[in-house]
C-alpha cells in the first residue's frame, strides 16, 4: 500500500482497467471524474466513499483522477470538475457536474 492510500470500496479508473470494470460491468457503475487539486472533488469525497460502502453490491464505484487520465476525460467531455457518470451495461445513462448531495447521486441510477 502507498503513502496516503486507504482500503476503500471505491476503485481507482485509468484507461487501462475502464473498459473491464466500466463498459464490461455486470450493474451500474459510478464514476466520480476528480483531481487532487480541486476544492469541490475534496468535499465529495467522503460522500462518494459513503455511497460505495453502502452500495457496495448493488452499484460499483470507481474514480477516474482527470490529471493522471485526461484520455478518459477528454472522452466523456468532462470539462469540469467534479461529474459524475452513471454507467449501465456500458453506456452513460446519466451524468452530473459539480457538488451533489449523496441522494441525487444515488438517484441517478
Amino acid at each position: 500500500m502507498e503513502k496516503g492510500e486507504k482500503i476503500m470500496a471505491e476503485l481507482t479508473l485509468t484507461k487501462d482497467n475502464f473498459e473491464k470494470e466500466v463498459l464490461n460491468a455486470n450493474g451500474p457503475v459510478l464514476v466520480d471524474f476528480w483531481a487532487s487539486w480541486c476544492g469541490p472533488c475534496k468535499m465529495m469525497g467522503p460522500v462518494v466513499s459513503q455511497i460505495a460502502d453502502e452500495m457496495e453490491g448493488k452499484l460499483k464505484v470507481g474514480k477516474v483522477n482527470v490529471d493522471d487520465e485526461q484520455e478518459l476525460a477528454m472522452k466523456y467531455n468532462v470539462m469540469s470538475i467534479p461529474t459524475f457518470i452513471m454507467f449501465e451495461n456500458g453506456q452513460v445513462k446519466n451524468m452530473s457536474v459539480g457538488v451533489q448531495g449523496k441522494d441525487r447521486l444515488i438517484r441517478m441510477m
